[in-house]
């Protein structure tokens, strides 16, 4: 059997395991594959850069638990953002799936590390139903479409709320969605009330919120996984984003390798085999 045969006739249980260790390898030993910055990231970075220090933002957790790895790492660097630039942060999901569990346990793991209290520098509203009746009530009163936190503390009863009546006092609106609730947030908190807003979205998403960037909706977006590993590496954090990447990209590289290895060996085998009948 020549070498090309052996490479045809390769056990798939092999490739299996290259791939298994191919995603491995970047989470055990960093391989810090480059991550080039790209101009929509470069100005979502500007935008919550060049907010006043303790501005008060708003950080909308609107995704499912399946995409939570293209999707935690942009809350993640976001509150890092926000937390290192002392900003008050609310945070609330209109997602019933999953979304005010993840933000509660992102924003109080983030929170701890920067030493924010809760209630003073930091509030998790909670999930409330009917996207678009939160987003128009949230304009009048937030109290009106949530009195009480996510754990139901009266909103009364919490400093950072006392302060914080509607978008009027929102300086910033930080969108993470997997859905079209950014369109939403678009359309009606930023074109009928003018609160300044970013975006991340999952890759598949993207593409479609470009307009909105072009037009000055949105001031910056993160696509999917590249955007967030982008961000983090602006913000001098290379976290679960650019570790996501570099598995991501080496397991990329190994199917074009393992397909131009095999593109070969059938070529090969087959002129070979055109030698022996001649």
């Amino acid at each position: 059997m020549t070498v090309w045969e052996r490479i045809a006739a390769m056990d798939r249980r092999w490739i299996y395991l290259m791939c298994g260790i191919a995603v491995l390898v970047p989470f055990i030993i960093p391989v810090s594959l480059p991550v080039y910055t790209t101009p929509e990231v470069q100005q979502l970075y500007d935008a919550v850069n060049s907010l006043p220090d303790s501005s008060i933002v708003m950080l909308t957790y609107d995704y499912y638990p399946s995409t939570v790895a293209e999707t935690e790492p942009m809350s993640r660097a976001a509150l890092h953002h926000l937390f290192s630039k002392n900003c008050k942060v609310v945070t609330l999901s209109n997602i019933p799936l999953g979304g005010p569990t993840i933000a509660e346990r992102v924003t109080r793991e983030l929170a701890a590390e920067y030493g924010k209290v809760y209630g003073v520098d930091y509030v998790n509203l909670g999930y409330k139903a009917n996207y678009v009746a939160v987003m128009k009530g949230l304009g009048t009163a937030i109290s009106g479409i949530f009195p009480t936190d996510n754990t139901g503390t009266p909103l009364t009863q919490l400093p950072l709320m006392q302060s914080v009546r509607n978008y009027e006092d929102i300086a910033f609106i930080f969108v993470v969605a997997d859905n079209a609730t950014a369109d939403y947030w678009v359309s009606i908190v930023n074109a009928q009330y003018g609160v300044p807003m970013c975006c991340g979205a999952t890759a598949v998403m993207a593409p479609k919120l470009y307009a909105f960037v072009g037009s000055g909706q949105l001031q910056g977006l993160l696509g999917g996984m590249k955007g967030a590993a982008e961000y983090e590496q602006l913000l001098g954090r290379k976290d679960r984003a650019v570790r996501g990447m570099d598995a991501q990209s080496l397991i990329h590289l190994l199917i074009i390798v393992l397909v131009a290895i095999g593109n070969l060996g059938y070529f090969m085998g087959r002129r070979a085999k055109r030698g022996e009948r001649a």
